[in-house]
């Protein structure tokens, strides 16, 4: 039981002083832009209802969620081809550079020419931003598979989507969720800056829509509900890659166990 509380103290102890120094800072503050956290966590409750969470935030998540899985999806199909194969990365290398310097939310206006002003295009400014942590992530740690490992599946005639599966991805997979976690950060920065540009529905939007209209607790409590909504997704995250990598970190601890 200690042991569980000392680890939720660590958890919320941060979050905790944060909003209390927060609270602190704005408790006498007669700046418009800058109202106090209570009046903020006052307006929270009015604002974000039900009927507002279903037509706002849960469009968000959906586009969010088909953006990150289509970046996750072609980041590690492609990051294992290229990192597989030396010519077929000496010959990507220097367009991935290229396209990786490329900030996404300047591809928004070209990507509203071509994909117009709905969800697809919202979906592919996220998904746009998503895939180059997620391939390049995949590309260094297939690159990385041991030679030894790779030798021994050979010997053992372990070849095609077995060898893929068994040993290509497997060893992969602590990189290939090292990117899916940068990208979900980045994801929901894009799905804010997407929903910013000719939307009618979605946090982004609606957030855009208080500041315009001078509701400025009912912007903060906006950037809350994006705070909360990054926490929980980071959370839910971190159950799904202890589960898929339990092998992974079991491995880990044991060799800190080994003298």
């Amino acid at each position: 039981m200690r042991p569980v509380l000392l680890r939720l103290g660590f958890v919320l102890g941060l979050p905790a002083v944060l909003v209390a120094l927060w609270w602190a800072a704005s408790d006498g503050s007669t700046n418009v832009y800058w109202p106090p956290l209570r009046t903020i966590l006052k307006t929270f409750p009015d604002v974000w209802t039900a009927d507002r969470l279903r037509s706002d935030v849960l469009p968000s998540v959906a586009r969010l969620a088909a953006g990150y899985a289509t970046a996750a999806a072609a980041g590690v199909a492609l990051g294992t081809v290229i990192g597989s194969y030396r010519r077929v990365r000496a010959v990507c290398e220097p367009v991935l550079e290229f396209l990786r310097a490329v900030p996404p939310p300047v591809l928004v206006p070209v990507i509203m020419l071509f994909a117009g002003i709905g969800d697809t295009m919202k979906i592919v400014v996220i998904a746009s931003g998503c895939v180059w942590p997620v391939l390049l992530n995949t590309v260094e740690g297939v690159r990385a598979v041991d030679p030894v490992m790779a030798e021994t599946a050979r010997s053992y005639g372990i070849a095609g989507p077995a060898r893929l599966r068994h040993l290509v991805l497997r060893s992969a997979s602590p990189q290939i969720f090292a990117g899916l976690r940068q990208a979900l950060s980045i994801g929901i920065i894009l799905m804010v800056i997407s929903e910013m540009f000719a939307a009618s529905n979605g946090l982004g939007f609606t957030i855009v829509q208080f500041q315009r209209g001078f509701a400025i607790p009912d912007m903060w409590t906006g950037i809350l509900v994006l705070g909360l909504l990054g926490f929980v997704l980071s959370a839910l995250f971190q159950v799904v890659e202890r589960r898929v990598l339990a092998w992974y970190h079991g491995l880990r601890a044991a060799n800190r166990r080994s003298p």
